[in-house]
């Protein structure tokens, strides 16, 4: 598969087309990133974990039954996807209060949720990624209600299977965030699951293991990453080349 020119560049992530007009690759890069880009860093092998690490996830919730846009590794750090026409709205799960839920609603971190919390938001850096709801989304052309009501469903079926994978692991999913994409007419996941993009808490003592290392200034954000895959059992072989 031919790499061909810059499709988009994200925080973390580049995308590039390909001699495929159906297919994408995603380049993982080192960089880091808080607080929608204002604080950014670039940390050694980060790319390549998260590359691996989003892999693993993706095909776990393939053999789960959720379509994604994963078609296969390419490298240390990039990967081979399927193109989606993507929605702009970020799909919100909270099994516990953390992050912006506890700033907005003034409820204390680590609280059980019960039933899990789900949110829509509008995926705009510049806007801070606002939260809206259906009306919204129809009103401006976001997306249908189907889509809306097929989002909600997936990201509940990725809570309960993704939710047990860690807990066995002996560790606590807190809450993340998807997106979605219509492929020939049918919508996928798509971007990343990566602890870029979810919280994750060691179950017995709840020592971060995410982004929160990077955003509160903690450290050791890559060996977190790589203590979370090592615990799932992701294949982290990483050649020099």
């Amino acid at each position: 598969m031919q790499r061909k020119e810059l499709l988009y560049s994200g925080k973390a992530k580049s995308v590039y087309i390909t001699d495929d007009p159906k297919k994408l690759i995603l380049h993982f890069r080192d960089d880091t990133s808080a607080f929608d880009g204002e604080h950014i860093e670039r940390l050694a092998r980060k790319g390549a974990v998260n590359n691996r690490f989003n892999a693993f996830i993706m095909q776990h919730l393939e053999k789960a039954g959720i379509p994604t846009h994963f078609e296969r590794l390419l490298s240390n750090d990039e990967s081979l996807v399927k193109r989606l026409d993507m929605i702009p709205i970020e799909c919100v799960v909270r099994n516990f209060s953390a992050g912006s839920l506890c700033k907005r609603l003034g409820v204390e971190e680590g609280r059980e949720l019960n039933p899990p919390i789900f949110e829509f938001f509008f995926k705009n850096d510049a806007l801070h990624d606002p939260m809206v709801n259906l009306h919204h989304m129809l009103s401006f052309g976001w997306a249908s209600a189907d889509d809306a009501r097929q989002m909600e469903d997936m990201s509940r079926k990725v809570n309960i299977y993704l939710g047990k994978l860690f807990l066995d692991a002996g560790l606590l999913l807190v809450d993340f965030k998807l997106e979605f994409g219509r492929y020939d007419g049918n919508l996928r996941l798509g971007d990343e699951f990566t602890p870029d993009g979810c919280r994750l808490w060691d179950r017995e003592t709840r020592r971060k293991l995410d982004k929160d290392r990077f955003r509160r200034g903690l450290g050791g954000v890559v060996e977190a990453y790589e203590e979370v895959a090592a615990r799932l059992g992701v294949d982290m072989e990483i050649s020099s080349a």
